[in-house]
């Protein structure tokens, strides 16, 4: 500060103090209390609060305007605190409201306020600090401008810290761990993975070196976009009716015929075998697939499967959105019987199907190839399992209950 204090500590009325005055108000802008702003440029603190607050006898001078006040826009966006609602918050604040008032009357979050207070008021004890309105905005316009320089590329320990275990090819998430682990009491050497992975993706920065990239799981030296749920275009060329559609006894496994489908896939992704389990009953049938997966092969084989089941037990199949059922409305068709599909990454909407595919692999072991079983195996070894008592059949077999269930519908 070049500001020099006056030798003579008279008084000299409010135009001779012109330099106290423009320097106190520097001071406030970069953020200084009355108190200590009135020390520095050596007047009382009642001169200053009069200076800061307005408070003036007729014919006193009021405060210059602060020429970056008068620069600002007029208009900022409306996610931004204003000056005067700033000034609206101090007001209230000096009145004892709660935050949750103010809230209210600004029609603002009362989180937003609680952050605004504490982001940009004067630094002291809960009895000692103070919210001054324009020091605040000051601040807030003084955060505003971008870019800005993270906080890795601002701490050198910091970078030191992350290059060193990134190359030792630990995880931005690991990283992040250990640094809350090693320095709790150190704010600044503690940041999150998502920090560290803009650090090394974003491009301009420079926190952190580019070919620390290649230590990464995945090795990309560029984020990989993914599609929001609701821009993801369909694979398949007939329009998908999804599971929420579905009949509710479907859901209830009241009446039996809604089946869930899938596939089990053999070794290297060569082979497969198609999977079929009735709701209500836990009934399995096996499609023999010895060749191909394709939509052509597995729409063949469904219908061809389904045609030696009776009409009530033809209701629904559910499946996932597997490439193999592009077809599904011509298999529709071919048997008679409405497909539905699960949303994406729900196998649980197939439950009993994913829990019986957990038992078939007793029988078919992954990375094995099951090419090499024949339709006669596959019919055994789904009779095997629809003669074994379920507990969650009350322990009949499911080709009891089916029986059952179709001689009460006849």
């Amino acid at each position: 500060m070049d500001f020099e204090i006056r030798k003579v500590r008279k008084a000299q009325g409010p135009r001779k103090l012109r330099a106290e005055r423009e320097e106190y108000f520097r001071l406030v802008a970069q953020g200084y209390g009355n108190k200590e702003a009135s020390r520095l440029v050596g007047v009382n603190v009642r001169i200053g609060r009069e200076w800061r607050n307005g408070r003036f006898s007729p014919g006193r001078l009021r405060p210059p305007a602060r020429p970056e006040r008068a620069a600002r826009p007029a208009q900022v966006a409306s996610r931004y605190l204003r000056e005067d609602e700033r000034i609206h918050i101090a007001d209230r604040l000096r009145e004892k409201a709660s935050i949750r008032a103010i809230a209210a009357e600004l029609g603002r979050n009362p989180s937003t306020v609680s952050r605004e207070i504490a982001r940009n008021r004067t630094e002291g004890t809960r009895s000692q600090w103070h919210y001054r309105p324009h020091a605040a905005q000051a601040r807030a316009d003084a955060r505003r401008p971008r870019p800005k320089l993270g906080k890795i590329g601002a701490n050198p320990e910091l970078r030191e810290a992350v290059q060193s275990w990134l190359e030792l090819e630990w995880s931005p998430e690991q990283i992040a761990h250990t640094l809350r682990v090693r320095f709790p009491d150190r704010p600044e050497m503690q940041v999150s993975h998502e920090t560290i992975y803009q650090a090394l993706y974003v491009q301009g920065r420079g926190e952190l070196r580019r070919e620390l990239t290649r230590a990464l799981r995945t090795g990309r030296t560029a984020r990989k976009l993914h599609r929001r749920p609701d821009q993801r275009q369909s694979r398949f060329l007939a329009p998908m009716v999804m599971i929420s559609d579905r009949p509710a006894e479907a859901g209830d496994r009241a009446v039996p015929g809604h089946w869930e489908g899938d596939l089990i896939i053999g070794k290297d992704q060569k082979s497969q075998i198609g999977t079929l389990v009735e709701r209500s009953t836990r009934y399995v049938l096996l499609v023999h697939l010895p060749h191909d997966r394709t939509a052509e092969t597995v729409r063949d084989s469904l219908a061809a499967t389904m045609a030696t089941l009776p009409t009530e037990l033809k209701r629904s199949l559910t499946w996932d959105q597997g490439s193999e059922m592009s077809l599904h409305h011509q298999f529709s068709i071919a048997a008679d019987l409405p497909v539905y599909f699960c949303d994406p990454h729900s196998p649980w909407q197939r439950g009993s199907n994913e829990n019986t595919n957990g038992l078939l692999r007793q029988y078919f072991p992954k990375g094995t190839d099951l090419s090499v079983h024949s339709s006669g195996h596959l019919a055994a070894v789904a009779a095997r399992l629809n003669s074994r008592p379920r507990k969650t059949l009350g322990w009949e077999t499911p080709a009891e209950r089916l029986t059952k269930l179709l001689a009460l519908a006849s």
